[in-house]
């Protein structure tokens, strides 16, 4: 039995036009790195900071080679540089739910099914994305699966101690949805850092979904359960697994 569905944000239950790609590779680009879109694809998913501490450690000079590793200030300042962009996307450009995805929430919430979210964004950032969505969340145990929020819990790359595709994320979710067993854990995402961290939390189902940047053949490389169009399809999954 599912009890706790874990997904990802940017791309998966949120489009935002590949804001988060683009702010990215100009903060690191502008920074020192070499980096190539492929080297960008490589960490998308990831906690930033470490996405960009990596990225400039790829050498200007040739691109995709190693280069030196950055200092702690350089990192602070392609990081604030990559939250600035980004924030000025996100003006310009509000990121809107991928299509589906609330009906999907709150069916499944109807259905007994928690829902959380996880993201290599910090909480600054995630908490902008979700007051322009309007997605309100679980303040505690009285709320969870109430129709009065959005979401059961959310957690951030900065509020555990390693970001994808290490399993922390999917672990907090649990904790804050008191869900004990990672066997009724769904999680699912759009990124080979998302099944990655599914698989390393052992969940009991990974899903891809199809909705960001990869396609079926690159995606379903990676070791997962399902490969769906999008997260509006969870709904029905979650109930053939729960029959």
């Amino acid at each position: 039995m599912i009890e706790l569905v874990a997904l990802d944000i940017a791309g998966t239950t949120v489009e935002e036009g590949g804001a988060v790609y683009e702010a990215l590779h100009a903060a690191v680009l502008e920074h020192g790195s070499g980096a190539t879109s492929s080297d960008i694809q490589h960490w998308m998913g990831a906690e930033k900071r470490a996405a960009i501490t990596a990225l400039l450690a790829i050498g200007a000079s040739t691109p995709g080679a190693p280069g030196d590793a950055p200092d702690d200030a350089t990192v602070d300042a392609a990081f604030a540089r990559f939250t600035a962009l980004l924030q000025e996307a996100y003006l310009l450009n509000p990121p809107t739910p991928i299509p589906g995805a609330p009906e999907a929430f709150a069916a499944l919430r109807a259905a007994g099914v928690k829902v959380a979210l996880t993201t290599g964004f910090t909480r600054e950032v995630t908490q902008g994305i979700l007051d322009v969505l309007g997605w309100t969340v679980a303040a505690g145990a009285e709320q969870w699966l109430s129709p009065e929020v959005t979401l059961d819990a959310v957690t951030c790359a900065d509020e555990v101690p390693l970001g994808r595709p290490a399993p922390y994320m999917i672990h907090r979710d649990m904790e804050r949805t008191g869900v004990l067993d990672v066997a009724r854990v769904l999680a699912a995402g759009d990124t080979v850092l998302d099944l990655r961290a599914g698989v390393n939390a052992r969940a009991g189902a990974v899903v891809g979904v199809l909705t960001g940047k990869l396609g079926a053949a690159d995606l379903g490389r990676e070791r997962h359960d399902f490969l769906l169009d999008s997260v509006a399809e969870l709904p029905g999954l979650v109930a053939r697994l729960n029959a």
